[in-house]
């Protein structure tokens, strides 16, 4: 590090603080403007924002170990959610927006009815909003004290190399992460999403901008020789974008994803597990962005440019680097093939570059952390004290709490991040600890038979279900061969199994949501299909906002479209153009579909 990279760090956190010095009164206005924007965002910004916030200083990492354990296919961990995405996309972005609430947890007295509904507001926004919400943070803030630690292996915390406070041990590299924890915590408090998301705009140009630079000196270093040498030196197997079924693929003693495995994110995974900016049917901070659109249409769009961006645009650069990484790097233990993208960083890049990109890592980490701040505070004020604690004060009483409730779980999620070891565990833990939830959240909105204590069991039922499996794991020997099947991705079979047996049987077993309640929902977000029949019968005045059969067909052209625009930059990038040219078509010619199919909703919506 020199003079250089620190006054280019410095500038990026002045711009920051500015930001939010400058809209904190425009925040400060009510609890409206501070969660939502006071829904005045276009879809750009909407969009952008979500980009920006899955765009975390732990992805990079997470992704480098991927590829180092399992070659690209490794990544279909999290390409499945995919299909998930562009579910929420065309089939529940403008029925969020037109909901007209703050939080997904207020979803739930929208359409349920009664104490299970109150208490089922008040469990996830407790559950969701600081238990899950935490552990997200936790694995983010892993990700940058793994940075900091990688670049200054010497560092300490002004003479302090690791200081021990109630059982938690925190290193000097995490003390750093507390400080740039707290001028998140701050600015994020101050500004609210209109200075969150005006930040992540910022964020997003900086990091991407950063990281396609990193991956274009990486693939030119002597040591690999440009793109041609690359391929020639990696292990077989290492370049597929599916994976070599049951044989090894990167290493021999690492083998490749089993069928199993590979049927369990592909046809399990997203649909029935939660998880944050893969929600199936949309939550959390994506939902918090379509509230936060323009109108309808703007949310639709500022999903699909998320969706598309997510999941086509940004992996490459970091697929890059982390393949280099291999070359590189080949001795790294199992827990530090992660930290290579880092050492990259480290050990090549020249002065001034190495500033930008250690700002980019900062800039993926706030825009992530900021989001993530704000929306804990959005469930534990709008969900929680304001609904049980607190009733009736004006909006500023609100605002403040707010923004003290930002900085509570800041605190709360650095003590988190002294546990936890692994960032892929985490990201595992909360796949895992949530299958067969997901069916669920997509039913409530199309089946009027899901009531609250639906919902209740399937949070519940796999936390139960994780706790026995793992306690099973623990009792036998390391070496029983059925120890692989007590592992993820394994138990997404299991516990997704019973979690839907048990949520089906509370379903029946309890009385359904009050008619009223039912024909309230029904009237305000006109969610149509067959399975609202005995609803929609008491509203024949009301249409249905949208055509069935055109959004299916929507959901899979876009589905299409994204893997061939994502499978198709990569073979443009590994040099097999006509492969490339025959992806982009069919991408092509699925966006023009998707076009046409948006429009002619449109013009029947205004007959």
């Amino acid at each position: 590090m020199t003079s250089i990279d620190y006054f280019i760090i410095g500038i990026y956190f002045l711009i920051l603080l500015s930001i939010g010095i400058y809209l904190s009164r425009r925040a400060g206005k009510n609890t409206g403007e501070f969660f939502i924007s006071g829904r005045n965002f276009p879809w750009w910004i909407a969009g952008t924002a979500m980009v920006s916030t899955t765009f975390a200083a732990d992805t990079p990492l997470a992704v480098t170990e991927l590829v180092a354990r399992n070659g690209i296919a490794g990544n279909w961990l999290w390409w499945n959610m995919l299909i998930g995405s562009m579910l929420t996309v065309f089939f529940f972005a403008k029925m969020w927006r037109r909901a007209g609430i703050i939080t997904d947890a207020e979803f739930t007295e929208l359409r349920y009815s009664g104490k299970p509904a109150a208490f089922l507001r008040g469990f996830r926004s407790l559950y969701v909003g600081l238990f899950m919400n935490i552990i997200v943070i936790g694995w983010v803030n892993l990700a940058l004290e793994k940075i900091i630690r990688v670049l200054f292996p010497e560092l300490t915390f002004f003479g302090i190399e690791q200081i021990s406070i109630l059982g938690f041990n925190f290193s000097a590299a995490l003390l750093y992460v507390g400080c740039i924890m707290v001028f998140v915590g701050i600015y994020s408090s101050l500004a609210g999403l209109w200075g969150i998301a005006i930040s992540d705009m910022l964020q997003f140009t900086v990091a991407m901008t950063s990281t396609i630079i990193l991956a274009v000196i990486t693939i030119n270093l002597p040591e690999i020789g440009g793109m041609a040498n690359l391929i020639d030196k990696l292990p077989e197997g290492t370049l597929r974008f599916t994976p070599a079924i049951g044989q090894g693929n990167v290493a021999a003693e690492v083998l490749s994803l089993s069928v199993a495995a590979f049927i369990a994110h592909l046809a399990v995974q997203w649909w029935a597990s939660w998880y944050p900016g893969a929600e199936p049917g949309g939550g959390g901070y994506v939902a918090q962005r379509m509230f936060s659109a323009k109108d309808e249409k703007n949310s639709l769009y500022a999903t699909l440019w998320f969706t598309v961006a997510h999941y086509a645009i940004r992996p490459w650069p970091w697929i890059i680097v982390a393949l280099c990484t291999l070359i590189l790097y080949p001795d790294l233990g199992h827990g530090e093939k992660g930290d290579g993208f880092v050492m990259v960083m480290r050990d090549y890049l020249p002065a001034g570059l190495l500033g930008l990109l250690i700002a980019a890592f900062f800039a993926a980490y706030m825009s992530t952390l900021g989001t993530q701040l704000n929306l804990g505070a959005s469930y534990a004020i709008n969900d929680f004290y304001r609904r049980f604690v607190v009733r009736g004060r004006t909006e500023k009483h609100y605002v403040l709490a707010s923004r003290i409730a930002t900085l509570l779980i800041l605190i709360l999620s650095l003590i988190v991040t002294a546990r936890l070891e692994r960032i892929t565990a985490a990201w595992e833990f909360i796949i895992t600890a949530s299958s067969g939830v997901g069916l669920v959240l997509i039913l409530r909105w199309y089946w009027w038979r899901i009531n609250a204590w639906t919902e209740i069991s399937a949070l519940l039922a796999p936390l139960f279900f994780y706790a026995v499996i793992s306690l099973w794991a623990m009792s036998i020997s390391p070496e029983d061969p059925i120890q692989m099947y007590l592992r993820f991705p394994y138990t997404l079979f299991y516990i997704a199994g019973f979690t839907t047996v048990v949520w089906m049987f509370v379903t029946y077993l309890t009385r359904p949501t009050d008619n009223d309640v039912l024909l309230s929902f029904y009237k305000r977000v006109k969610p149509g299909g067959k399975l609202w029949k005995p609803i929609a019968m008491q509203a024949p005045d009301i249409t249905p906002s949208f055509v069935f059969r055109d959004l299916l067909f929507c959901w899979i052209a876009g589905v299409v479209m994204v893997y061939m625009a994502l499978f198709g930059m990569g073979k443009l990038l590994f040099g097999e153009f006509y492969t490339a040219i025959l992806y982009f078509t069919i991408a092509g010619i699925s966006a023009c579909c998707i076009a046409y199919l948006i429009r002619k909703e449109d013009l029947s919506s205004h007959k």
